[in-house]
């Protein structure tokens, strides 16, 4: 499972990390989102180490979601050095993500 991001612990996480790091913008009510999810699952478990990968509930946590402008769900960020190199709104095949990922190792 992707690590869960709150907006106590995204600075830490998400803005302080030495790594990339993928945030999902997601929540549970959103139909999109339950197709990225396993998606994001399988993109943790293979760029652990490399890559921080981890998923933001905008129910619950909507501070970080509104300061990088995430109006529609899912969205996914990439972050590196704690700036955004690259997102994708909406539902996008595996490699993807992947792909963007890659580019920012």
């Amino acid at each position: 499972m992707a690590l869960e991001i709150t907006d106590a612990t995204f600075e830490e996480v998400v803005l302080k990390s030495d790594k990339p790091v993928l945030v999902d913008f997601w929540a549970a009510w959103c139909g999109p989102c339950r197709m990225v999810g396993p998606i994001v699952d399988e993109i943790h478990a293979e760029y652990e180490g490399k890559a921080i990968v981890g998923k933001v509930d905008v129910d619950a946590n909507q501070e970080f979601a509104a300061k990088y402008g995430v109006r529609n769900i899912p969205t996914v960020l990439i972050f590196k050095n704690g700036e955004v190199v690259d997102k994708q709104v909406g539902v996008a095949p595996k490699n993807v993500y992947t792909g963007k990922i890659d580019a920012a190792l």
